[in-house]
């Protein structure tokens, strides 16, 4: 299934127009359809349209605006593409042989793709999280639950904003869990 967006194959490696415009249209993209399949997103039938939108990748923290430029101009201006045409160390390395990165810089853009592709995460939970520290996935599982969601507390009450409940936290715990990548 790799390399291949809603059962039709990719021209190249990197994203195609017809991805980009099932992603604009809030279709599922073929990273939402592997999440899902894996059960770490909840949502409806893949066939049906997606109620949330895939992050754009100027959400990404820990990207500088040259390589977003360079990404957009790569047709890649989702998370949800930037996973998908990142997935293998092979595919990491054109990508930044593409734009001029290191293959650490996509890892971390990555890392932090995965973050912001977590069930039930928004700009409000990406504040949250990066006042705590945690700026993507290998962030999360290096701490243990219990860590991870004193670390999120003391973060809302820095921001006097309301705590994600136990749930939630741990289910992004556990999403990461699923998501750790070898």
């Amino acid at each position: 299934m790799a390399g291949r967006t809603n059962d039709r194959p990719t021209r190249c490696p990197l994203a195609t127009t017809s991805a980009a415009s099932r992603e604009r249209s809030g279709r599922w993209s073929h990273h939402r359809l592997a999440v899902a399949a894996h059960g770490i997103i909840g949502r409806g039938h893949p066939n049906e349209e997606d109620d949330a939108p895939v992050p754009p990748i100027n959400e990404l923290s820990r990207i500088e605006p040259v390589y977003l430029a360079r990404l957009d101009r790569q047709g890649i201006f989702t998370t949800g593409l930037l996973l998908e045409v990142s997935e293998t160390p092979t595919r990491r390395q054109y990508l930044a042989d593409q734009v001029g990165a290191s293959p650490n810089d996509v890892l971390t853009w990555r890392d932090e793709a995965l973050m912001l592709n977590l069930a039930g995460f928004g700009p409000g939970e990406h504040q949250l999280l990066v006042q705590a520290g945690i700026d993507g996935v290998r962030d999360i599982l290096h701490l243990p639950l219990e860590e991870f969601g004193r670390r999120l507390r003391q973060a809302a009450t820095e921001l006097n904003v309301e705590p994600p409940d136990a749930l939630r936290i741990e289910g992004w715990w556990e999403q990461a869990k699923t998501l750790e990548e070898e």
